[in-house]
């Protein structure tokens, strides 16, 4: 963390490349991009921060007065998994600076009806859990850690 101006703590955004305000969520958020990119490979350049619903390349074509005006704390996507070679959303993520409750899942799960990335995960600073649907059950199931982005990747081929 920097100091920015006398009263005001900025963080950088490694994938925004700008300065933000250090904001509680904003530095959890943070955090998790740090473990995202740096150990987990996630690629840099596939992942969206504080985008709205309605701007992600895969909805843009839709007409965005279908889609709530939200941001989605992080998503990333994959490339090259499609027939296609289109970008799909393969994770959403929704950080809090508070405890992980059935409310923050639920802001996720109602993000992720519109985004329809294969995996979701809600995460503070003490916890992950990342979830996909069971193709079975259609339930959701959940790990307490986020896995690294090839093995998101291959389980998506393998299916």
């Amino acid at each position: 963390m920097a100091k920015r101006q006398e009263d005001e703590k900025m963080i950088f955004c490694m994938i925004r490349k700008s300065w933000v305000k250090a904001l509680p969520e904003e530095i959890i958020r943070q955090q998790i991009l740090s473990l995202m990119v740096e150990q987990l490979g996630f690629p840099a350049s596939l992942i969206g921060v504080e985008k709205q619903v309605h701007h992600l390349p895969h909805l843009m074509t839709t007409d965005c007065q279908l889609f709530p005006k939200r941001r989605v704390d992080i998503v990333c996507f994959a490339k090259d998994l499609a027939p296609n070679g289109t970008l799909f959303p393969l994770l959403s993520v929704e950080c809090k600076a508070t405890k992980l409750t059935t409310k923050v899942l639920g802001q996720i799960l109602g993000y992720n009806h519109y985004i329809r990335a294969s995996y979701i995960a809600i995460a503070n600073g003490e916890e992950i859990q990342t979830g996909w649907k069971n193709a079975k059950t259609q339930e959701w199931e959940f790990v307490n850690f986020l896995p690294p982005y090839k093995d998101l990747c291959a389980t998506l081929c393998s299916t």
